[in-house]
């Protein structure tokens, strides 16, 4: 053994002996405050939650099988035989909860605790031998074991973990760091995580368990703690100072889910949803920080800090298949205010045979309203509606055709605010129906007699359109009073309020939303007239993709009418669509990469842990992105590039490629005006 071992051993031998009874060896026992949480909480489930919660024996076999994923998801720590031993609460979680009986729920974490304990100081053994790795060899590591059974022995273990150290030691070799490099940053990385691991408290371990009891019900119920509380407070209140980026795990990464509005992450455009971020540093020459296998909270606590400090992050592209293609971004610390989310229009041009169309775009990043102000009863306050209000009488004074609204990476706001806006463009009507845990529906609409404009109307919306953003495409649709382009938005179509506990609070999932036609927008979203490219993986992002969501359902519709037919005129929509969407080169780029990224997400399950394999691989994904990128590049007579990472920089491109779904559903929206008035003249 090396002198460095030796001191090191050394060191945590003494430790140890420091720590005599503390959390590193002595168990971890649940308090009296979350017994009564427990039950709190249990009782908040099933008679508060929208579901119908049984919370018998078998909702309790599926929040076991939660608890062992929120553990050990990968099922790399825990033996067959270490699930078989606590086999027995598969039947009893159920009553645990009710009782505020802890202990066993706390005993299955010491056990993840001890195997994983163990294994980190196994790597950091393996790592203090020397690694002496060749990388020449046939293995291969498979990238998810979340379906794969769990090991019947520590042999089956020890062989993961090597590949899965060899993969973490040939990561960081193709990234040109020498052997030395290697062994100390990932030693860093180990004793990180030991580190993080010994300090779990309590607190945490009942955050895991009531995360796998809340979660089981549905993704966006869930039990905070207090801290956790305090920082959801801090977030509602839009004074938290940090990058403005939603975040979630995603196995050992921390990946961008979305992007606040108008938030420093945004308006830097270093950041895309789906980006992994590996590193966090803080000001230049201070080392980044490793946190791939470090906890949500605690990544999120590296990144926050003062308004204007910088914040580095080491991040892999969503569109990279690899995680040796990481590069790093540079995000000032801000705070998010109204004038960042405001609604902002302008005018786009579409030549046609008889002349050219004008056409306003109003882009709402999110459905806000000043409610400081709203509640001193200021008559001025801001909000989402008056806003867009006063962008329309201005477009309407400059001349405008049609009037698109753009909703893409919405997630949504004030629902007062999506029920005012549909009644700028409606007479009076019904808008959304909310139905609640006990079956009853109440009704939200427009009052108001007249509109503001009831001229050719469009929305455009994305997979990050969410919540508010889809009642408002919904109803638009319903009621026939406009197209609705783009993708397949999000799907949240659920209501969550926020109590307290005694010790914490829950988050509880309310009431679902429903459209006038009484269709849900939960799960499936709002499904657009005219489809474009989805530049989001469904798969990754969006209700579908979260476990335990609830299902898609109806209600009976109500009684409203209809404004237009626009189905009527899509056949001829989409055939004009196509024509320009095959021959535009953004247009086309699209939908080849959306396909590539799909093809190559269904075959990318395991990497080489051969170099040279590896190397070929990854070169043979990266140059056929790159080659998609290039073409698109060549059509529109712009410089070719060499890597694929600088396609993000896109300083040279007078039309970047995401404004082609603006300036094409402009186009559709254009057609849409033509036709509308073709018919209105045959008719007189």
């Amino acid at each position: 053994m090396s002198l460095l071992a030796v001191i090191r051993h050394s060191a945590i031998l003494l430790a140890l002996v420091l720590l005599t009874g503390n959390v590193a060896l002595a168990q971890i026992q649940p308090s009296e405050a979350q017994h009564q949480a427990a039950i709190e909480v249990a009782e908040s489930l099933r008679y508060g939650h929208y579901a119908d919660a049984a919370l018998d024996d078998e909702w309790s076999r599926l929040a076991f099988g939660r608890y062992l994923d929120v553990l050990d998801g990968q099922r790399a720590f825990l033996l067959d035989s270490d699930v078989e031993d606590f086999r027995h609460l598969e039947e009893r979680i159920d009553d645990m909860i009710f009782e505020g009986e802890l202990a066993p729920a706390y005993e299955l974490y010491q056990r993840y605790h001890d195997r994983a304990e163990s294994r980190f100081e196994w790597l950091l053994d393996k790592i203090d031998e020397g690694l002496g790795y060749t990388y020449e060899t046939d293995m291969r590591l498979e990238l998810d074991r979340s379906e794969a059974s769990w090991a019947e022995n520590p042999e089956e273990l020890d062989e993961l973990w090597r590949k899965r150290l060899k993969n973490a030691a040939l990561t960081l070799d193709i990234t040109g760091q020498d052997e030395e490099q290697v062994e100390t940053n990932l030693r860093q990385r180990y004793e990180g995580q030991l580190s993080r691991l010994r300090q779990t408290n309590g607190e945490d371990v009942f955050g895991l368990f009531m995360a796998a009891v809340t979660s089981s019900i549905d993704p966006h119920t869930e039990y905070l703690s207090p801290r956790q509380g305090e920082s959801f407070d801090i977030q509602m209140r839009l004074s938290l100072e940090g990058i403005g980026a939603m975040l979630q795990s995603d196995g050992e990464y921390v990946k961008v889910s979305s992007l606040v509005p108008g938030g420093p992450a945004d308006r830097a455009g270093v950041l895309e949803p789906a980006d992994r971020i590996i590193g966090v540093g803080q000001e230049d020459g201070e080392e980044i920080v490793n946190v791939v296998g470090m906890r949500l909270d605690e990544v999120v606590d590296l990144i926050r800090g003062p308004k204007g400090s910088v914040v580095r992050l080491e991040i892999v592209p969503a569109e990279a298949m690899d995680m040796t293609r990481s590069h790093e971004v540079e995000i000032t610390r801000d705070t998010v205010d109204l004038e960042d989310q405001a609604a902002k229009g302008e005018i786009i041009e579409v030549e046609r045979d008889d002349g050219m169309k004008r056409i306003g775009v109003i882009k709402i990043p999110t459905f806000y309203v000043d409610f400081d102000a709203w509640q001193a009863g200021e008559e001025e306050f801001r909000s989402t509606t008056r806003d867009v209000a006063r962008e329309v009488e201005r477009l309407k004074q400059e001349g405008i055709d049609g009037i698109m609204l753009d909703l893409r990476n919405n997630g949504g706001g004030a629902l007062q605010e999506a029920n005012s806006l549909i009644g700028l463009f409606i007479d009076r009507g019904p808008t959304v129906q909310v139905r609640d845990a006990r079956g009853r529906i109440s009704l939200y609409g427009d009052t108001e007699a007249g509109t503001l404009y009831d001229g050719p109307l469009a929305v455009l919306v994305n997979r990050l359109s969410a919540s508010a953003s889809e009642i408002f495409a919904g109803a638009i649709q319903d009621y026939g009073r406009g197209l609705v382009l783009g993708n397949a938005t999000f799907g949240k179509g659920t209501v969550q309020t926020l109590s307290e506990l005694s010790h914490g609070q829950i988050k509880l999932t309310r009431a679902k939303f429903y459209r006038i036609s009484g269709e849900s927008t939960q799960h499936r979203g709002v499904e657009p007239d005219i489809l474009f490219p989805n530049l989001v993986d469904p798969k990754r992002i969006g209700e579908s993709s979260l476990d335990n969501a609830l299902e898609w359902d109806t209600v009976q519709e109500v009684q409203y009418r209809h404004y237009g037919e626009p189905w009527e005129y899509l056949e001829t929509l989409r055939s004009r669509h196509r024509e320009r969407a095959d021959t535009h080169p953004n247009f086309v780029f699209l939908e080849q990469r959306a396909d590539l990224a799909r093809r190559l997400r269904e075959e990318h399950t395991s990497v080489s842990l051969d170099r040279e394999q590896r190397q070929r691989e990854v070169e043979t994904r990266d140059a056929e992105q790159l080659s998609l990128e290039n073409q698109r590049r060549e059509a529109l007579g712009l410089g070719l590039i060499e890597e694929l990472v600088d396609a993000r920089d896109e300083d040279d491109d007078e039309e970047p490629v995401e404004r082609v779904q603006v300036t094409e559903a402009a186009a559709i929206l254009a057609d849409y005006a033509e036709l509308t008035q073709r018919r209105m003249a045959s008719r007189f």
